[in-house]
């Protein structure tokens, strides 16, 4: 039709759907326990969060981070990985500044939560 591969992606920058997936495991099994390697548990504890309650984490990421403008950050053949920056401010009222990766996975046509991780570039 004459378009070329970019004109499809004219618009990099979206809110991402409400009902977004967020895996129970990610949470408990991955970002607020303890590990050895690539531990998020601590700077997440910081910010009041824990094992203890991980629906309260699962609420705030929704309310806090969800609703955020989400920035096209990569492509390819399982989907398309986008890219939210915000602060989080735990049950403690400490914010913290974060980034979070959620996908568009094309097999399935669902949009989930991957990670979240320190916001280097805003000095935390």
């Amino acid at each position: 039709d004459g378009r070329t591969k970019n004109q499809f992606y004219t618009r990099c920058s979206m809110k991402l759907p409400h009902d977004t997936l967020i895996a129970r495991e990610k949470i408990t099994e991955y970002l607020l326990k303890e590990r050895e390697d690539d531990d998020k548990s601590k700077f997440l504890g910081r910010a009041g969060y824990s094992l203890i309650s991980p629906d309260q984490f699962e609420q705030d990421l929704r309310q806090q981070i969800l609703v955020l403008e989400a920035d096209l950050s990569e492509k390819d053949e399982y989907g398309d990985k986008y890219q939210i920056r915000g602060e989080l401010k735990g049950p403690n009222n400490i914010a913290l500044k974060v980034v979070t990766i959620w996908m568009h996975e094309n097999a399935a046509d669902v949009w989930k939560f991957i990670t979240l991780f320190p916001d280097k570039k805003e000095g935390e």
